[in-house]
């Protein structure tokens, strides 16, 4: 808006938090409500703004103590004297879009707008206390980080955020995970419980935590047993397998990383199904959580050890917090809120009727809530000593000399241009003690000087569960011995005054093995199942035992039983449907032959050589019948028989339909004037001849191959391990092959003669019906051979059966279909009259 001269904002966001004045602002992100859904983004109409509720006390105790803090700074004349500090704090609402909304008001300045034609306008926050989530921080500092505006978080713990070059003006006065889990296998250590399981939430504090204790607990000897991730939704079916896995593992002590929202639904799932007699470690994120010291959980949580913030005393903090009243400043709203969820009532009831006008005059020391008591500042106390570093920070940043300052030229920050980086400089070197004695200051990595209580959650005379201070781990230690823990003061739940055992040798479940973890101690192992055919009936077995070779192992692995026997039998249906079409073609050709013997003197009949129509429905019929051979248990005798005998019924087969091929060529020659005297070649002693001369040949191939390689059965295991394939081995490859060749020659010599003779008049041949018969044939038995290859077990019984009944069926349809068909449905066409004529009228 440069014509006008005023800068504006070019977004607004609508956030509640609570603000006052001062020459220089400090920001604050703090969880006060949770926001339960963002609202729909059509992008038709403009976004409505999200809104946050269910309030919590905690969380604005601990913004309250960054007033009280501010406030007790600029009452003291001693730090920041002529400089009167300010505040804007906004509530995040548990959600990272809220927070970096607020992070970005912060960094822009609070005017809407101004008219400074540079477009300055007020100074913005020098640094920003918070945000209290790991990944909010992330998130926040990759950004703040640009500007090297400081950050000084009092809650966030990632070991994450100690990255220097990633978050370079990233503080904070909570210890960072790294020595959480120190501090926590300091405890398994203490105790020498070196069996323990894991949970951990799905969320960076969670995720990188349990990367750390893994490598941490290894160190000194220890083993994770088990290693679950909390989801961060309600899913029932993921919290009964981690509750089952807990109940069934054999360590029982569990170490968990997490918020109490993620912990609480596996709890409650433990105490429905009675599932005591853990020893949980807490990290700091629920040691001190008021939903889990509820009493109805004590049953599973009771003795629990923690490790907590360390814990602080603020002198009049408690009275600072009953005189806060509410105003009507609309950056001030978050007090509004809060004094609506605390006494029930509402400032703006609009003549709405059932509801308590708020007067802001309600006396808050008639209350009992988290806000009031200041017994256990944790949280709060970080809090305390943040606000705190970023006041000494600037103030000896004021202390400046000109001439002798740290920056480039040796000069000094300029309070009213105050650069971020001139700040962070100074946070960097920050070194006081608190009013409680705690003394504060950051190392290179921005973190402070670690140091927890270990927490006990005991039984009071009331029934209810508190928390006991039992000892402290201390980084800093002067005495050199980092863990102090008072061991008479802690609570065993399960016998006076013991600590549970650590139980380093579970064992692994029937059909498993053990397999230590290399440089590990013995007692880390991994339970590897057994491979298929294996098993193991002992629990600390190391080694799998093989089953025999016709044995293989049960579902569990821990015994062999027999193998499944396989084979094309007449109970399986496949068998069932192969056999039934073998029968059917028998009955086909028994009933062919009948109705060519019952018309025996037609000349149908006569005209088609007779005799080699017998010859040929014979052997078809011998076709069908061998397909029995191939079904039912192999045995020596079927294995012989079963090729030889298919073999030799085809060459027959074949043989028939060839001679049969030739004498009509031949009769059709001896027609003409130029072939008389070529029938006396092809009578009757000559067809017989043929066919017996070409079937001896298969006859002496099958001789020889059953003498030198016979067929015998074979129990195959190469294509299913887990299943015996009884099947009949061939024997001689080189014997099977020819067997088939010499079908495939006379067959393709077969066809070849009928496609010339094709044709041939109607009234001398058949040459038609033989040619598609043939080529029938031929296409069956090409296609055989792969399909007899690829396919495994009895499948490729089945395969071979199938190609025998299809080529059967087709020479049978194909060469008697035409025949059967005038002989019984159209007489008046069996006749010589009608043949001649037909064949007159071809020619």
């Amino acid at each position: 808006m440069a014509s006008s001269g005023i800068c504006q904002l070019q977004g607004h966001f609508r956030l509640n938090g609570m603000y006052q004045d001062g020459d220089l602002l400090i920001g604050g992100l703090f969880e006060i409500q949770y926001l339960k859904a963002f609202p729909e983004l059509s992008f038709r109409t403009e976004p409505k703004l999200p809104h946050c509720e269910l309030f919590y006390m905690t969380s604005f105790q601990q913004a309250l103590t960054m007033v009280f803090a501010i406030d007790e700074i600029n009452n003291n004349p001693h730090l920041l004297p002529n400089i009167t500090l300010g505040y804007q704090i906004y509530d995040n609402c548990l959600r990272l879009g809220v927070a970096f909304r607020g992070a970005t008001a912060l960094v822009s300045g609070t005017e809407e707008t101004f008219s400074d034609l540079n477009c300055k306008g007020p100074p913005p926050v020098i640094g920003i206390i918070g945000d209290p989530g790991s990944t909010h921080s992330i998130a926040i500092s990759s950004v703040l980080g640009l500007f090297r505006l400081p950050m000084i978080s009092y809650y966030a713990t990632c070991s994450c955020l100690s990255d220097r070059k990633k978050y370079p003006s990233f503080f904070r006065t909570i210890p960072s995970d790294a020595f959480q889990v120190q501090a926590m296998v300091q405890i398994l250590n203490h105790f020498g419980w070196t069996w323990v399981g894991l949970l951990y939430s799905d969320d960076d504090y969670g995720i990188n935590a349990a990367q750390s204790f893994y490598q941490d607990v290894q160190e000194f000897g220890g083993c994770v047993a088990f290693s679950e991730m909390l989801p961060n939704v309600n899913n029932q079916k993921e919290i009964q397998r981690i509750v089952g896995i807990i109940q069934g593992s054999t360590a029982k002590v569990v170490v968990v990383f997490s918020t109490s929202s993620y912990l609480l639904p596996v709890v409650d799932e433990m105490v429905l199904k009675n599932v005591t007699g853990r020893q949980w470690i807490a990290s700091e994120a629920w040691a001190t959580s008021p939903v889990l010291l509820a009493s109805r959980l004590k049953s599973v949580l009771g003795g629990t050890l923690g490790v907590a913030i360390r814990r602080g005393e603020i002198q009049g903090l408690g009275n600072f917090l009953l005189h806060l009243r509410p105003d009507n400043n609309s950056q001030n709203n978050m007090v509004r809120i809060f004094w609506e969820n605390m006494f029930g009532c509402n400032f703006d009831t609009r003549g709405r009727e059932g509801e308590k006008q708020c007067s802001g005059q309600e006396d808050l020391s008639s209350t009992d809530t988290p806000y009031t008591d200041v017994s256990e500042l944790r949280a709060s106390y970080n809090v305390y000593k943040a606000v705190y570093a970023l006041a000494h920070a600037v103030h000896d940043l004021m202390q400046c000399e000109e001439g002798r300052g740290p920056f480039s030229g040796n000069r000094c920050a300029d309070i009213s241009n105050l650069k971020p980086w001139q700040l962070v400089h100074y946070l960097q070197k920050v070194n006081f003690t608190t009013g409680f004695g705690d003394h504060v200051s950051f190392d290179k990595n921005g973190d402070a000087l670690a140091i927890y209580d270990v927490l006990n959650w005991q039984p009071s005379s009331d029934g209810e569960t508190i928390v006991h201070r039992v000892g402290v781990v201390n980084e800093g230690a002067t005495t050199g011995k980092v863990l102090t823990l008072d061991k008479d003061a802690i609570y065993w739940p399960y016998e006076i005054n013991k600590p549970p055992q650590s139980v380093c040798s579970e064992s692994c479940p029937p059909g498993s093995r053990r397999a230590t973890r290399k440089g590990l101690p013995v007692c880390c192992f991994d339970c590897l199942p057994c491979a298929d055919g294996e098993i193991s009936n002992t629990t600390d077995a190391t080694e799998c035992i093989a089953c025999p070779n016709d044995f293989w192992s049960n579902p569990e692995k821990d015994h062999c039983i027999p193998k499944e026997v396989q084979f094309l039998s007449y109970e399986d249906p496949l068998g069932i449907s192969l056999t039934t079409a073998a029968l059917l073609g028998t009955c086909i050709c028994a009933l062919v032959i009948f109705i060519f013997a019952h018309y025996r003197k037609t000349p149908v009949v006569r005209s088609n050589n007779s005799e080699l129509s017998y010859l040929l429905l014979l052997s078809l019929k011998m076709c069908f019948l061998c397909v029995l051979l191939f079904i039912g248990r192999p045995q020596l005798w079927t294995c012989q028989l079963r090729h030889a005998v298919f073999g030799i019924s085809f060459v027959l087969c074949i043989s028939s339909i060839l001679v049969k091929t030739m004498v009509v060529i031949a009769v059709f020659k001896s027609s003409r004037p130029e072939g008389k005297g070529v029938m006396k070649w092809f009578g009757a002693a000559q067809q017989r001849g043929t066919v017996l001369i070409l079937t001896a040949l298969q006859v002496v191939i099958c001789a020889v191959w059953l003498s030198t390689a016979s067929p015998t059965p074979h129990k195959n295991s190469q294509y299913i391990r887990s299943i015996i394939v009884y099947e009949c081995a061939i024997g001689s490859v080189a014997g099977f092959s020819l067997l088939l060749g010499y079908i495939g020659l006379l067959a393709a010599v077969s066809f070849l003669l009928a496609f010339l003779a094709r044709n041939l008049p109607d009234n001398f041949n058949e040459a038609k019906f033989i040619t598609f018969s043939m080529l029938i044939f031929c296409a069956v038995w090409i296609a055989f051979v792969p399909a007899y290859v690829s396919s495994p077990g009895k499948y490729a019984v089945a395969v071979e059966i199938f190609a025998i009944l299809a080529s059967s069926f087709g020479l049978l349809v194909a060469i008697f279909a035409p025949k059967c068909y005038i002989i019984i449905l159209h007489p008046e066409r069996n006749n010589k009259k009608a043949i001649l004529g037909r064949g007159t009228q071809n020619k």
